[in-house]
C-alpha cells in the first residue's frame, strides 16, 4: 500500500514539473514573438513620423538677430537672411531721402540769409544781383516771397527727415519680417490653394479657396 502511494506521489510530481517546464519555456517564446512584432512595426512608425522633415533648425532669435543688425548698419539685416539683392534696393531709398533733406535745407538756409539780411537793411543779398552780377533797383525776389520761400523750404525738409526716417524703420521692419518669413512651414501637407470647379447641377463655375491639412 505504501509502495502505491509513494507511487502515485512520484508521478504527481513528475507531472507537475513537466507542466512548469513547459510553461517556462512558453513565456520566452511569447516574450520573444512580442518583440519580433514590435521590431516589424517600429519602422513604420518611424516612416510615419518622418513626413515632415525639419532641413534646418527653427532659431527664435533669428528675427530679432536681423533687426538688430538693420538698425546698427542698413542692408546689414538683408544680408544676414541672404537677400542681397535687397541691400541696393534699401541704400537708393535712404539716399533719395537724404538727397531732399539736403536740397531743401540748403534752400532753406539760402532764402533765410536774404531774410535776415533784409530786415537788418541790408541790400547786399543775391537777389539785389541780376545773372551777371549786376546790382538792381528792386530785388528779384520780394520780402514777402522770401518769407514764404523760408515756411515752403522748411515744411519740405521736415517731410523729407520723415520720409527718411521712415525709410530706415521700414528697413529694420523688413529684415525682421523676411527673418520670419524665411522660417514659415511651407510644408506641402499644409496648403491654401484656389480652387475652381463647374457645376454640372446649374452650369456655373463655382471658385473657392483649399484647404489642405494632412498629418
Amino acid at each position: 500500500m505504501q509502495n502505491k502511494f509513494k507511487t502515485f506521489l512520484t508521478t504527481i510530481l513528475c507531472t507537475l514539473l513537466c507542466c512548469f517546464s513547459l510553461f517556462a519555456q512558453d513565456k520566452p517564446q511569447e516574450e520573444a514573438k512580442e518583440e519580433e512584432n514590435e521590431a516589424v512595426l517600429l519602422p513604420e512608425g518611424v516612416v510615419i513620423d518622418s513626413i515632415i522633415q525639419i532641413t534646418e533648425p527653427f532659431d527664435a532669435l533669428r528675427p530679432a538677430k536681423a533687426a538688430f543688425y538693420s538698425a546698427i548698419l542698413p542692408g546689414l539685416g538683408q544680408a544676414y537672411n541672404k537677400k542681397y539683392w535687397k541691400i541696393p534696393i534699401v541704400y537708393a531709398a535712404l539716399g533719395t531721402g537724404v538727397y531732399f533733406y539736403i536740397n531743401n535745407n540748403n534752400e532753406y538756409n539760402r532764402f533765410r540769409d536774404a531774410y535776415k539780411s533784409r530786415l537788418a537793411g541790408f541790400e547786399t543779398d543775391e537777389f539785389y544781383f541780376s545773372a551777371a552780377g549786376e546790382k538792381l533797383d528792386d530785388p528779384r525776389v520780394s520780402t514777402e516771397r522770401l518769407e514764404t520761400a523760408q515756411e515752403f523750404y522748411k515744411k519740405n525738409k521736415e517731410i523729407s527727415l520723415l520720409v527718411l526716417v521712415g525709410m530706415y524703420a521700414l528697413n529694420i521692419i523688413e529684415a525682421n519680417v523676411n527673418a520670419h518669413l524665411l522660417q514659415y512651414n511651407v510644408d506641402e501637407n499644409l496648403s491654401l490653394a484656389p480652387h475652381y470647379k463647374f457645376n454640372e447641377i446649374d452650369a456655373k463655375s463655382d471658385i473657392g479657396l483649399t484647404l489642405n491639412f494632412k498629418f
